[in-house]
């Protein structure tokens, strides 16, 4: 049987949280798209490669949560951190997560600790074992140094809908 889910689940399926002093002083504009790529080929036979609105997904499919932080003051923002919690159903691709300028630490534990995805470890029967991407429920960003007047940073990973 075939489940696909529809848009409103896809953005159901997500959400972030932008922890900063300058986002409590209303300096950063935070948004978040939920993508998927498709694969073309065009008349010349080359192939092309585009995002596309995640509006229908079903279980094997791989979403892109994209998270566009824009700081839309006169003063450089800083202290920025980005929490995704891992939606319900979705496992994390190993690998796939890109943040130019953040350090990406992901958590097993409902996101009550952070570490590099290599040093997480989780207790299985009473032994402990090395935590892979199905284990993770938060991944988050941390921006080193400050965010420039004006200046946008992304933070991105690609999970598959189990």
């Amino acid at each position: 049987m075939k489940i696909s889910y529809g848009l409103g689940f896809a953005f159901l399926l997500f959400f972030s949280s932008v922890y900063a002093l300058s986002q409590e002083q209303g300096h950063l504009n935070v948004s978040t798209v939920v993508q998927m790529e498709v694969v073309t080929i065009g008349e010349d036979g080359e192939r092309q490669t585009r995002l596309v609105a995640a509006d229908t997904v079903v279980p094997g499919d791989v979403v892109i949560y994209t998270t566009m932080v824009e700081n839309i003051s006169d003063e450089a923002a800083d202290n920025i951190v980005v929490t995704n919690p891992m939606p319900q159903h979705l496992s994390y691709v190993t690998g796939s997560a890109f943040a130019p300028g953040m350090v990406i630490e992901f958590s097993v534990d409902g996101g009550v600790s952070f570490a590099d995805a290599e040093a997480l470890t989780v207790d299985n029967d009473g032994q402990s074992r090395a935590a892979t991407a199905d284990d993770f429920t938060h991944i988050r960003f941390v921006m080193q140094g400050n965010l420039a007047a004006g200046a946008q940073a992304i933070a991105r990973y690609r999970a598959r809908l189990d």
